[in-house]
């Protein structure tokens, strides 16, 4: 992870909220679970942690999956991507943390994203696309940390047209705390007054945060919103009971008006991925690489992909 240049952002705006803001009418949200998230293999077979494992879809909505890709620091020839594939009825995030990776899609979509991007694609009524690091990383190896997310769209918006966005990280959205001793990257919707490039159809706020050694920040949450915070390295505590939470972990939070966190550690950054979104409280059927309300809407899918309804592959 890469380390924080505090005299790169001494002037920017404060999110943290103050003791003269917290009345007794506001509430911290308390911590409803602490998941682990397990091991796996994706694509073509690089290493993932899965995220969102052993929580339901209901403490998650609109969010649906979502993977840690490394952090790993690949030998010559061992990067692997993923081979061409379909999607439907929902939209992937990739943010790119660490190292390189490179999109392409079926509708001309795509770039090379690295550090601090996000390639943003919505499969809305079908894509195919396909993500691969390029040839200089597989030649020579190299650190690749990234985070792929799965955000759902709701029933009449499952078939819009497809689209990519390429987010390049200088776009983000930046703040700190109070202390300045946080930084807060706004990928997508809002945090305080600051705003994420992201366009998003349904309405979430997604944010890279990064609290350094012993410093804390008690934050503002659309109530609205779930919120789940994700420890991509380092340990900490979460809400006001100051549960503890260490890398590859996930906090639920439960409903509130704003939440905590801190990091006791003397020595390492605290980095999280902070995620929010109003549910849409519809079914989910998410099965493979579609996420549609029922099972002949999945099996129309599949039909469909099979007959090339969902694009080509670029020759």
């Amino acid at each position: 992870m890469a380390a924080i240049d505090l005299e790169t952002y001494q002037n920017l705006s404060v999110v943290d909220l103050s003791a003269k803001t917290l009345t007794d009418s506001k509430i911290s949200r308390k911590i409803k679970k602490i998941t682990n998230a397990p091991k796996g293999m994706e694509g073509e077979g690089f290493p993932v942690y899965r995220a969102f494992a052993q929580v339901d879809l209901m403490d998650l909505d609109p969010f649906v999956h979502m993977d840690q890709m490394g952090e790993v620091n690949y030998a010559p020839y061992e990067p692997k991507g993923t081979p061409w594939h379909p999607h439907r009825g929902f939209e992937t995030v990739t943010y790119m943390i660490d190292g390189v990776f490179v999109h392409q899609d079926s509708n001309g979509g795509g770039g090379v994203i690295t550090n601090g991007d996000t390639q943003w694609m919505t499969a809305g009524n079908g894509i195919l696309h396909i993500e691969t690091p390029p040839e200089s990383l597989v030649i020579k190896g190299g650190l690749f940390h990234g985070i792929q997310l799965w955000v759902n769209l709701e029933s009449a918006k499952k078939m819009v047209p497809s689209r990519y966005q390429d987010l390049r990280a200088e776009s983000v959205g930046l703040a700190t705390n109070k202390n300045k001793d946080s930084l807060f990257r706004v990928i997508a919707g809002n945090l305080g007054d600051i705003t994420g490039p992201g366009s998003t159809y349904s309405p979430i706020t997604m944010v890279h945060a990064t609290i350094r050694p012993g410093a804390s920040s008690i934050l503002e949450w659309n109530p609205r919103f779930n919120l789940l915070v994700y420890v991509l390295s380092g340990s900490g505590q979460a809400g006001p009971s100051k549960s503890a939470v260490a890398a590859h972990q996930l906090a639920v939070f439960e409903t509130g008006d704003y939440f905590e966190l801190y990091n006791a550690d003397s020595k390492s950054n605290l980095d999280v991925l902070i995620l929010g979104g109003k549910p849409i409280k519809e079914p989910v059927i998410a099965y493979g690489p579609f996420v549609m309300n029922n099972k002949a809407q999945i099996q129309q899918a599949f039909d469909d992909y099979h007959s090339g309804l969902l694009g080509s592959v670029p020759q």
